[in-house]
């Protein structure tokens, strides 16, 4: 990595606080948009978190991982709809599995039918502004939100943001499509991009199982092929599936390591980490992130390393 290109924040005093945090102040509604033969029916089924209050909110496209029922992440996008953003999370397919190839074009689906669908479906008064577009995924997931920002399916709507939460691409090699170039700052992406890995996801759960998110395909290589401007966070102490809720991150347990500390309190510092980016890079308004980047002594868990890559250096 071209360290000459990094900033790793390391702060001489404490910055202010910050509430991205806790949850937000606004009540949120989570629903299912199952696929139908209705003209506003979705491609696949979707989980919809949204705030309740009138209003016109930014929304963020969220890719669940390796044959992760939508709804396990339903804490934390609750967390984030909260905080004024409207959460749309499909359901690309339940195991048998499809291809990543499939994947990535089902994503690009679901993006082109956020346009003509998307706001019959939402609570009155509450509007979906598609110009502040964020993408995300985790796990598989997160590999196919990087393929869908680097054009492999062509989607229609322009992604502002981008959010790799411990993105893997593939256990033993990278699987269809390979979007890993093994070149630092080689990804050509044309928006902000925060990486966030766990400490925990390059363990073996037992010698008959293979890590969950293996070196040399995770967090790490993804953020070294991302340009400026990219944040990468490392919550050292949890695993690759302690974001779930809890049955689903218990089950998680059985296959991958994970953290001995309290999941809420990393779902909590995701949730944060994920309403500071956005409120960053779709509303202008930088002051939680850069509280963090700061002093990140401040998220509920530890994050190490935290590295910020600025366009000015």
């Amino acid at each position: 990595m071209e360290k000459e290109k990094l900033i790793a924040v390391n702060p001489a005093k404490a910055a202010a606080a910050t509430n991205v945090f806790e949850p937000g102040r606004l009540s949120v509604n989570v629903f299912k948009v199952e696929k139908s033969n209705a003209s506003s029916s979705p491609p696949k089924t979707l989980l919809i978190v949204t705030p309740t209050a009138a209003g016109s909110y930014p929304v963020l496209l969220f890719l669940p991982g390796f044959c992760i029922c939508n709804y396990s992440y339903s804490l934390l996008l609750r967390h984030i709809a909260s905080h004024g953003f409207i959460v749309v999370a499909p359901q690309l397919y339940i195991c048998p599995l499809t291809s990543g190839t499939e994947e990535v074009q089902s994503a690009g689906t679901v993006t082109n039918w956020l346009s003509a669908g998307l706001q019959s479906n939402l609570p009155e008064n509450v509007t979906a502004n598609l110009q502040k577009l964020a993408l995300s995924g985790h796990s598989r997931g997160g590999k196919a939100a990087f393929a869908l920002a680097l054009g492999y399916a062509e989607p229609t709507l322009k992604f502002s943001a981008l959010l790799g939460l411990d993105p893997v691409a593939g256990v033993f090699s990278e699987t269809d499509p390979k979007i890993l170039t093994y070149q630092a700052h080689s990804f050509n992406l044309s928006m902000p991009v925060a990486v966030i890995g766990t400490g925990l996801g390059d363990e073996q759960k037992c010698c008959l199982v293979p890590a969950c998110a293996p070196n040399g395909l995770n967090h790490e290589e993804f953020f070294r092929e991302c340009k400026a401007p990219c944040s990468y966070f490392v919550a050292k102490d949890y695993g690759h599936m302690d974001m779930l809720n809890d049955p689903a991150a218990k089950l998680g347990s059985c296959v991958c390591a994970s953290g001995k500390g309290a999941k809420d309190l990393f779902r909590m510092c995701l949730g944060g980490l994920f309403v500071a980016f956005l409120r960053a890079y779709l509303e202008d308004d930088n002051a939680d992130f850069k509280a963090i980047l700061e002093d990140p002594s401040i998220a509920p868990v530890t994050l190490d390393p935290m590295i910020y890559m600025s366009e000015d250096n």
